[in-house]
């Protein structure tokens, strides 16, 4: 299988082409702005100029491509959302397009923003998506495009992605982890809302069960996340404890202490079912995935 991996310098991106590259399968990927230390053919490509994508699928003839390419700041899509909707909706549109074309497989990464946030189930790969703010809006459009364009696309929502980030030679923590740790580091108050529930989604086993799907043949949409649902409080207390120290400096916030553009939804936890049931086996609990990474911390 010959995989091309669209944003391959991103966190996700890079987990996908280290996990595919470690599995002997031939990757190729583009980047963005600042290319990756991978030794695999590398390309810079605009995700919006679609005959640059078109001139990389002559070039390398992939199996299947994975779209890991997004605008992922939720405030700056709220500030700009004609550029979010021409990366997150229109360049996946076309990208699958061109890739259902030539017989070319695809997978598109979602995010759990494409829902509201206003149950407290955990929701399901049917659940009626409702997305809040422009980020999520644009994350839909997309998936929506990406299931008109191409006849069998792969579609997997991710929820919180964090991880080793490891477009580098000296591969780093990155994501929501980063942030607590320097805090905690730093001795400065690390204020977590226990008003948000999610079900974090570490970017190396994301991969994984991402390529597992690819080399099942699956198509349609999966919720690939950790099995538990948890506020960024507890996940804050997990990355204390993992790297060995107090808890003290955790304080417990609310959403509403925090005045940003972008609403953000309260319960974005994601049902896993689905892919456990393809699998026959369970995705990580929180604490299986940050053990994975403890070195790190």
């Amino acid at each position: 299988m010959d995989v091309f991996v669209v944003g391959a310098g991103g966190l996700l991106g890079s987990n996908v082409v280290k996990t595919a590259v470690n599995r002997g399968l031939s990757v190729a990927g583009s980047y963005h702005s600042t290319r990756a230390d991978f030794e695999i053919p590398l390309r810079e490509l605009d995700v919006r100029a679609s005959e640059g994508f078109e001139e990389l699928l002559t070039e390398f003839s992939p199996s299947v491509v994975v779209n890991c390419a997004a605008m992922t700041d939720v405030d700056e899509c709220e500030k700009r959302p004609e550029l979010a909707h021409k990366i997150n909706a229109d360049a996946p549109e076309a990208m699958a397009r061109r890739c259902s074309d030539r017989g070319i497989g695809f997978v598109h990464v979602s995010t759990d923003y494409v829902f509201d946030g206003e149950t407290d189930e955990q929701y399901g790969e049917e659940s009626e998506p409702n997305p809040l703010q422009v980020y999520g809006q644009s994350k839909l459009a997309g998936d929506r495009n990406v299931r008109s364009a191409h006849d069998s696309p792969l579609v997997v929502r991710p929820s919180f992605v964090y991880g080793v980030n490891r477009a580098h030679e000296t591969a780093e923590l990155d994501g929501f982890p980063v942030w607590v740790r320097s805090r905690l580091t730093a001795g400065q108050a690390v204020p977590l809302f226990t008003d948000q529930y999610v079900t974090p989604s570490r970017a190396g086993s994301t991969a994984e069960t991402l390529l597992d799907l690819i080399d099942d043949g699956a198509s349609g949409t999966y919720h690939v996340a950790a099995r538990s649902c948890v506020t960024p409080y507890e996940f804050g207390r997990i990355i204390a404890s993992t790297m060995g120290v107090e808890t003290d400096a955790l304080d417990k916030g609310s959403q509403s202490d925090v005045d940003r553009p972008a609403a953000r939804p309260s319960n974005t936890c994601l049902d896993v079912e689905k892919v456990e049931a393809r699998f026959g086996r369970s995705q990580p609990t929180l604490q299986q995935d940050v053990d994975a990474i403890a070195s790190y911390f």
